[in-house]
C-alpha cells in the first residue's frame, strides 16, 4: 500500500498517540501503526483506533503519569 498524501512506502512501528479530552492531555504509548517513511502520515487500523477510543473514556489507571511544559503560542 501507497501513503495516499506522498506515494512514499509505509512501515509497520508502535508509535505515542496524543489527545486532548476534557481539557486533559491523555498519552498512548506503543501503539501498533503504519508510517509513511517518507512524510511520516500514520495510519491506524480500524480495532486500533477503537482500543485507543476505549482506553481514553474509560480513564483507565495510566501505567505511569508525566509532567508537562504548556506554552500558549499568542503569549510568546
Amino acid at each position: 500500500m501507497k501513503c495516499d498524501t506522498c506515494g512514499g512506502n509505509f512501515d509497520n512501528r508502535d508509535v505515542t498517540y496524543r489527545i486532548e479530552l476534557d481539557g486533559r492531555l491523555i498519552v498512548v504509548e506503543n501503539v501498533p501503526a503504519r508510517v509513511c517513511g517518507q512524510c511520516g502520515e500514520t495510519y491506524f487500523s480500524g480495532p486500533t483506533v477503537e482500543r485507543i477510543q476505549k482506553t481514553a473514556w474509560e480513564q483507565q489507571s495510566p501505567s505511569r503519569i508525566i509532567e508537562t511544559a504548556v506554552f500558549d503560542f499568542a503569549n510568546t
